[in-house]
């Protein structure tokens, strides 16, 4: 299983760019940048790969609705250029309360959205011709003239069911959150990988993320998990992935102990079929150290 580390992208780039450096000397994998409400994700991973060698740089992950498909594989295409072929390409559906409050757009038929989506990026991103007329998106485009010396992976953020299988039939992966080991190995590591095996595809990428606090103090640090990621235990997707855990919230799905059960969940989720997994450390700041300095322990090791 490799580790990989999310940026902290709430500050000024060239800290950023310097928060990659450290982070990449330190031996993780992967460096992924969140799509919220700052920089643009797949931007922001294009500046910090040409400063930043020998890392792979992953979106977790961009919505669907904010660009066509056309415009997502020029920009990927764009960056997986510029990176010498270390971009991955993460996107998502978002959530019904984003994509049409913020966005005001119409959240109707998710599966079907990224069906049509992925029917138009993936070729594009391969040099593809397409012709797509769809219900939710179309285009007529391509072969896009970006000079790579592979095609970026695309990893698509899928929980459920349908969205597993279309991954799997289609895509290079996918990417969890709060979703814990027993639901990984019962429900969507199976799902995904049986997806592929039946279109002939290669093993997909199984990538999970978790907060984590590395403490002595357990009790405390599910409470606090509890309160900064509360949001999470509404958002319908992610609930769902809570109760098949049996999980109350989200500090019933972090990971929390001291650096041995720490690593007993971390060994769990591997044994699940997890290939990537990034932490999300909280805590206080001895916390945090303890945690940062466990998985870069566990990046070099890896």
């Amino acid at each position: 299983m490799r580790y990989g580390a999310g940026l902290n992208i709430g500050k000024p780039i060239d800290e950023i760019v310097e928060e990659a450096k450290r982070l990449a000397a330190d031996g993780y994998s992967c460096l992924s940048s969140s799509h919220i409400f700052g920089y643009d994700a797949i931007t922001l991973l294009g500046v910090v790969g040409v400063a930043v060698p020998d890392v792979e740089l992953m979106t977790a992950v961009v919505p669907i609705y904010t660009r066509h498909p056309i415009a997502m594989a020029q920009q990927a295409l764009t960056v997986q250029a510029a990176t010498g072929g270390r971009f991955a390409l993460g996107i998502g559906l978002s959530h019904q309360v984003l994509v049409e409050a913020v966005y005001g757009l119409s959240f109707d038929q998710p599966l079907r959205a990224m069906r049509e989506y992925l029917a138009i990026l993936m070729p594009l991103l391969h040099h593809e011709r397409v012709r797509v007329k769809g219900e939710t998106v179309s285009a007529s485009a391509g072969p896009l003239e970006v000079e790579v010396s592979a095609p970026p992976q695309v990893i698509v953020a899928a929980l459920g069911t349908a969205m597993l299988e279309l991954a799997g039939e289609v895509a290079d992966g996918t990417a969890t959150w709060m979703t814990g080991p027993k639901t990984l190995a019962e429900h969507i590591v199976p799902t995904i990988r049986t997806a592929a095996e039946r279109a002939g595809r290669p093993a997909p990428r199984v990538l999970a993320a978790l907060p984590v606090c590395v403490t002595d103090e357990v009790v405390a640090a599910r409470q606090r998990a509890d309160e900064v990621f509360a949001i999470y235990g509404t958002l319908p997707s992610y609930r769902a992935m809570l109760d098949r855990e049996g999980a109350a919230g989200p500090g019933d799905a972090a990971i929390v102990g001291d650096e041995a059960a720490v690593r007993a969940v971390l060994e769990e989720l591997e044994a699940a079929g997890v290939t990537d997994f990034s932490a999300a450390p909280i805590g206080s700041r001895e916390e945090v150290q303890r945690t940062t300095a466990l998985f870069g322990e566990l990046a070099t090791a890896g």
